[in-house]
């Protein structure tokens, strides 16, 4: 990049990561103050709304960043922009394509950015990205996934060890050795006919005190939490699969379609059927 520069990011990507190699940015997202990252510095941008990455808050956009300026996979190279100069600005950017329920849960509970600063020791560097990046070698879209992934999983983990973070409750209950035990129960079998009994037996705690302890950390009973979480698996397979609601139903924990349809409209507020046919974000199929 070269001064004056402002990027206006309009792909509608459910989740984008930012970082400086050299160089400064801003990201002004609508409707909320800018945030500056330095080289290093891991900026998680949420949701779909546009946005602006500049040299400075007030330099007017002069060129918008569309899902056709992503680079989803073979055919798509390069995968650079812009021509190295010394000194110059160096913006290193990945999107995540898709979205679904369970994703949703930990979207709506972060910032409109999140700063992860360079000394905190986000993992993997940038810099190791952009070596990837500059290659061109047979498996190169699978490693620049993982590690978008693993750049991801790195600033989230530094985020939910930051004191007053907003980060979701039941993220940080997964490091309580009782909760935390009880929730891998749930995410891994959640079609097991589960009971509170079960859970405390799991964990080696009474059944009083397993309720008492996972609804003060995770802000709910078991039960509830795996209702909650069976349904978000449900729209989420519903989405992405051609499975019929009835062995959806089996897979999440319900006897029949029936009884998923009771409490996916007492949760989402609409019957499966729809929630299927119903389109959600811009990006086309990965």
């Amino acid at each position: 990049m070269r001064p004056p520069w402002a990027l206006r990011m309009t792909s509608g990507a459910s989740l984008t990561l930012a970082t400086m190699l050299d160089g400064h940015a801003w990201i002004v997202p609508e409707g909320h103050d800018p945030v500056r990252i330095g080289p290093g510095d891991i900026a998680v941008v949420p949701g779909d709304a546009p946005y602006t990455v500049a040299d400075a808050p007030t330099t007017k956009p002069t060129q918008q960043i569309t899902t056709a300026d992503y680079c989803p996979g073979p055919g798509h190279t390069p995968r650079t922009c812009g021509d190295p100069a010394d000194e110059a600005p160096v913006l290193l950017s990945g999107a995540f394509e898709r979205r679904g329920e369970l994703s949703e849960r930990l979207l709506r509970a972060l910032p409109p950015v999140l700063v992860v600063p360079a000394e905190d020791g986000a993992y993997p560097s940038p810099e190791l990205i952009a070596a990837e990046i500059a290659k061109d070698r047979p498996g190169q879209q699978l490693v620049l996934d993982r590690l978008l992934d693993l750049m991801l999983v790195s600033a989230l983990r530094t985020w939910f060890d930051t004191p007053n973070s907003t980060a979701p409750a039941w993220c940080r209950a997964l490091d309580d050795p009782i909760v935390g035990t009880a929730l891998r129960l749930l995410h891994e079998s959640p079609a097991h006919p589960w009971t509170v009994a079960d859970l405390a037996a799991k964990t080696g705690v009474s059944r009083a005190a397993l309720a008492r302890r996972f609804t003060t950390q995770v802000g709910e009973p078991p039960m509830s939490y795996l209702t909650s979480w069976r349904i978000a698996l449900a729209a989420d397979l519903l989405k992405e699969t051609d499975e019929t609601v009835s062995a959806i139903a089996r897979k999440v924990g319900y006897a029949n379609a029936f009884a998923l349809s009771v409490a996916f409209k007492r949760l989402k507020g609409t019957r499966p059927t729809t929630h299927r046919t119903t389109t959600t974000h811009p990006w086309p199929p990965a």
